[in-house]
Order: C-alpha cells, then sequence, then structure tokens
C-alpha cells in the first residue's frame, strides 16, 4: 500500500479547515469482481439499514396509516424510498472516496468540527436515543405470552418486558470479531426469513382485489373511486411525517451506512480499520482522518468497480427490500383489520396476530406475532448500534484525547458509549408510549433529512476532488429530497399546532 501526506499545506486544505487533519494520499484499493452467488458476501451496508428499515416504517407506522386511510397512501413510499436510495450512494460516495464515514465529512464544514460534532450527536439521540423498537416488541412478546392484546393496566409488564428486550440487543454487540459484520449476518436471516414469511402469508390471504389497489396505491391512484387521491380527507400528518420519514430507513440511520462501509472495507474504508467487538475481537488501528487517491486510469477503472458494488448493495438490496418490505406487511393488515381502525396503542404490534387469530386459528397467529418480535428487535439492534458506532467515530475523529485513552483501544470508546445509552434507555422506556416514542423519532428523521440532504450535497461537491463528485442529476435529487421532506415536516408540525 502506498500512503503518503497529501502535497498541500493544513492551511490551504479544504477538508482541513475546520481543525481536522487534511487527508493522506494513499492508493484505491481494488474492488472485489464476484459473480452469481459470490455477490451475498459482497453486499453488506445495504443488508443492514434494509433490516433496521422494514421494522420501523413497513411493521409499525405504515400499517398503523395504511389501515387507518388507505392504501393510496403507498405512494409516499415510492417516492421516499427512491430518494432515500440516491441519498444512501451519496453517503457511500464520500466513504469510498476518503475512508471516512460521513459524519467526519460534516465535521470537516466551517464553523467548526466541534460545533457539527455537537449537532449530529444531538440529532442522533434525539432519533433513536428513545428504545422504541424494544418496547413496541415488548407488546408482541406479550401477546405470545398471553395470547391476548396488552392494555393499559399491563404497561408495567411492558416496561419490564422491554428492558429485557432492550439489554438482549446489547449483548448481541458484546461477541464476534467485527460488529458490521455480526449485524449483516443477523440482517441476512432477517430479510430473507420476514420478507419471504409476509409474501408467502400474503400469497395466501390477500385477495387479488387488495394486490391491485397496492400497485395503484404506489402511484397515488385509488382505484375504488377511479383517481388519484394523494392525501385521503382526514389525514393524520404527524402520523404521516413519520411513515414519510422511515419508509426506507430514516435519517441518521442513513448516514450510518457510511460507518459500515467503512468497516465492510469498501474503497478507502479498507485503508481505515474497523470496529472490532469485546468478545472475539482484537485491538485495531482506526484510522481518524482519511486519505484521498490521485485520478489515474487505474484508478478510475477501480473507481467504476467499486460503485458497480454500491449500486448492488443500494438498487439491488437496499430499494427492491424496503418497497417489498413496505408492501407486503400492508397487504396483510389492510385484509384483516377493518378500514378506519385506529391501532396505535400498547399492542399494535401484535395487532396483526390478534386480528388474524380471531379469523385463522392460534397458531398462525403466534407465528406472526413471533415475526413482529423478531422484527422489532432486530430493528432495535440496529438502530442502538447505529448510534453508539455514529458518536464513537465522531469522538474518534474530534479528540486526540480520546484516541489516546486506554492505550488507543477503540473498543473503550465504543462499549463506554454504549453504556451510557443502555442506562439512558432504561430511563426513556418509562417516558411515553412505544407509540409516542417511534412517531417523536420518526419526525426528526425527517429533519435529519434536510440538513443532511444539503450537508452532502455540500460536502461531496466542494471537499471531494472534481474526479469523485457527483453528476448534475444527483445533486438535483439531493436537493428534491430537502423540499420533500421539508414539506412534511411543516405539514406535521402545522397539524400539532392546529390540533
Amino acid at each position: 500500500m502506498s500512503v503518503a501526506p497529501v502535497a498541500r499545506t493544513t492551511a490551504t486544505a479544504l477538508e482541513a479547515r475546520s481543525g481536522l487533519d487534511p487527508w493522506a494520499r494513499a492508493d484505491l484499493p481494488a474492488p472485489p469482481t464476484p459473480k452469481g452467488l459470490g455477490w451475498l458476501g459482497v453486499v453488506g451496508p445495504g443488508v443492514i439499514v434494509l433490516g433496521a428499515s422494514i421494522g420501523s416504517g413497513e411493521f409499525l407506522l405504515g400499517p398503523a396509516v395504511f389501515v387507518r386511510h388507505g392504501l393510496t397512501l403507498l405512494w409516499v413510499t415510492t417516492v421516499a424510498v427512491l430518494l432515500q436510495t440516491v441519498f444512501n450512494t451519496e453517503v457511500m460516495r464520500y466513504t469510498l472516496a476518503t475512508g471516512e464515514p460521513v459524519f467526519t465529512g460534516f465535521m470537516r464544514t466551517r464553523p467548526s468540527s466541534t460545533g457539527w460534532a455537537w449537532v449530529y450527536a444531538a440529532l442522533f439521540f434525539l432519533q433513536v436515543g428513545w428504545p422504541a423498537f424494544a418496547a413496541t416488541a415488548a407488546g408482541a412478546i406479550f401477546f405470545l405470552s398471553e395470547r391476548r392484546l396488552p392494555g393499559p393496566l399491563d404497561a408495567a409488564a411492558i416496561y419490564y418486558i422491554g428492558v429485557v428486550t432492550f439489554l438482549a440487543c446489547t449483548a448481541v454487540l458484546l461477541v464476534g470479531r467485527r460488529i458490521e459484520r455480526t449485524l449483516e449476518l443477523l440482517n441476512w436471516v432477517l430479510v430473507v426469513v420476514i420478507l419471504g414469511g409476509f409474501l408467502a402469508l400474503a400469497v395466501l390471504f390477500v385477495p387479488a382485489g387488495t394486490w391491485a389497489a397496492a400497485a395503484a396505491g404506489l402511484a397515488g391512484f385509488d382505484v375504488a373511486q377511479g383517481t388519484f387521491n394523494l392525501f385521503p380527507s382526514g389525514t393524520d400528518f404527524f402520523l404521516l411525517g413519520a411513515l414519510v420519514a422511515y419508509s426506507g430507513s430514516g435519517g441518521v440511520v442513513n448516514l450510518t451506512l457510511s460507518n459500515w462501509a467503512r468497516d465492510k472495507g469498501y474503497g478507502m474504508g479498507e485503508r481505515a480499520g474497523y470496529i472490532p467487538a469485546a468478545i472475539g475481537g482484537h485491538k485495531v488501528n482506526l484510522a481518524h482522518s482519511g486519505f484521498i487517491f490521485a485520478p489515474d486510469a487505474e484508478a478510475m477503472r477501480r473507481w467504476s468497480g467499486w460503485w458497480r458494488v454500491v449500486r448492488a448493495d443500494q438498487w439491488g438490496v437496499f430499494f427492491t427490500g424496503a418497497l417489498l418490505g413496505m408492501v407486503l406487511p400492508a397487504l396483510l393488515y389492510v385484509t384483516f383489520i377493518p378500514r378506519g381502525s385506529d391501532i396505535q396503542g400498547l399492542g399494535i404490534s401484535a395487532a396483526l396476530a390478534s386480528s388474524v387469530g380471531r379469523k385463522s386459528g392460534a397458531l398462525l397467529a403466534g407465528v406472526i406475532a413471533f415475526l413482529g418480535a423478531w422484527i422489532l428487535f432486530k430493528t432495535q439492534l440496529d438502530n442502538l448500534e447505529a448510534m453508539v458506532r455514529a458518536i464513537t467515530d465522531i469522538l474518534w475523529t474530534g479528540s486526540r484525547h480520546v484516541r489516546a485513552w486506554r492505550g488507543g483501544d477503540v473498543r473503550r470508546v465504543y462499549y463506554g458509549v454504549l453504556a451510557t445509552a443502555v442506562l439512558w434507555g432504561i430511563v426513556a422506556l418509562r417516558l411515553a408510549q412505544p407509540i409516542v416514542l417511534l412517531k417523536l423519532g420518526a419526525n426528526v428523521a425527517g429533519l435529519v433529512f434536510i440538513v443532511a440532504s444539503l450537508h452532502l450535497l455540500y460536502i461531496n461537491t466542494r471537499l471531494l476532488p472534481q474526479h469523485v463528485r457527483p453528476p448534475l442529476w444527483r445533486r438535483a435529487a439531493l436537493v428534491g429530497m430537502a423540499l420533500f421532506y421539508g414539506s412534511f415536516v411543516t405539514l406535521s408540525l402545522r397539524s400539532l399546532w392546529s390540533g
């Protein structure tokens, strides 16, 4: 490997003007060239973020919207997932080119690296610092045990089940060699089992007319009325705003793709290192500053090869899986639960299982409740890990004192942040009903997309060298994303004020 300082002074290097070290020059590693099933070992970050997405909008917020307002609102998922896929590839562009998480790129902009570190750490906390998915998983676990939906008198039981679920997520992050690889393997199981299970159930139980309504709803067309109906009468815009943000993945979790891409070894991430696990891992020298490559013919050929991997990871895995993950549960919910029902209580995660049980028996209800519990457990795991990983990388990049702590072992920082997050999560589970925590975090995700899409546009067009900058259509898509999410955040806030 060839690594050398970039031939620029810190005073003139754009990427160093906020106080961070400038990039070093290095060769871009050669990309993998998989064929057939070999692609399963190459893609990875997209699988993790898809696993996180299936439990948020797809299994909870989506059903709450579609049961209440109908399948015509599926159009917001189409637009959101399309924009998020472009956004995701641009997040990964920065990491391919530099080996840094995109949070480091944000910290490289003025006014200061410390200021942006606080901004994104706060956004992370406000969005996913609430263990809403552990709390909602508790409802499905309660149903498996008691064979009924939890009510207000069961709030204490839901809390304690939620705490145990949250601690179980923490335990998973202690083992393995590379934490990213552990998440990747678990999410492959999740995606295959969940999407396969919901597809089988939908084929067995969903009428052809409902399939047609869902297909039309992806474009905003209401089959029953024979017209486009983008916002049905009485739409709950606070709930819809949450769905828009969590269609696909959502906010800071999308940004963490860059951290997982680095640990997977995508592009210059191979030069940077990764965060190892406490049990089974070993000390790894994790670079706090990134690299850049010269635009010779061989480097640009390798760059094209890495973009082939990113396209497969995002368009092949994330985009396709996110649409299926939204449509399939929606089909089942609107088939078994009457239109107009409000399922936003303690038992939201078991509402489908309860309705199926009344019509098709306890065995099938138990299967669906188990799938729900597993989905939400994995989503909580991915969100917890994303927050801890991002804050660890922010601290690691921004403070030489943190890098020197305990002999420069990044595991000490990672697990210190994890312990703090767990203690807070146990308190936060007491603060509100699970669905309230979920909608709060989701609407913060919409705000994150507004800020981050424009910030990402800036660093990819100003900090990155000319030879790796995005084309014009991608720049326009990032601006469109800020406008799209800005519209729904505005509608959501107006609905709160008027209500």
